[in-house]
């Protein structure tokens, strides 16, 4: 959910030190080397989605969970 979302958003936040890197895999998913990195995971949707429109989609929750914890209305 997005209240989920957000308080994981939340969590980065005081977490990263400034510092968040998010990476988009392609169809078969990110290299092994690079997912071995990672901190976390998260997946957008069961689907493979363009790329085009999977950053479309991580810049709306981004800013949905930014609504949801700042107050704003937009998450409704």
């Amino acid at each position: 959910t997005t209240a989920a979302l957000a308080r994981r958003v939340a969590g980065w936040r005081e977490s990263v030190a400034g510092r968040l890197w998010l990476a988009i895999g392609g169809a078969d998913g990110l290299a092994p080397a690079v997912v071995a990195r990672a901190d976390e995971r998260l997946s957008l949707s069961p689907l493979t989605l363009p790329h085009e429109l999977a950053r479309l989609v991580v810049v709306e929750q981004l800013y949905r969970c930014h609504c949801v914890l700042t107050g704003h209305p937009y998450h409704h």
